[in-house]
């Protein structure tokens, strides 16, 4: 089964807190990893997410370690909309 990786940046004005880190990340901007699979029976080519990643440290910011962390798509998209609004 073939599958693909689509990779996106988001950015966050202040810090924020995904669930499962142990601390605020700074305020920047991440990279944030897509695993997708074909769905398979259908008539026109479809993708299927089965996995999301963020890069830390942020784009930019220097760490002796770079890491991803598996993230839940949904907890991403409500901190990214809490950040849009406290903007």
């Amino acid at each position: 089964m073939t599958s693909r990786s689509r990779q996106t940046v988001v950015h966050f004005s202040s810090a924020f807190l995904l669930p499962g880190f142990d601390a605020p990340q700074p305020a920047g901007d991440y990279r944030v990893d897509h695993d997708e699979e074909p769905l398979e029976g259908m008539s026109w080519l479809a993708w299927q997410r089965v996995a999301t990643f963020i890069h830390l440290p942020a784009v930019g910011q220097q760490g002796s370690t770079r890491q991803m962390f598996p993230i839940n798509p949904a907890d991403l998209d409500a901190a990214l909309e809490k950040d849009r609004n406290n903007s």
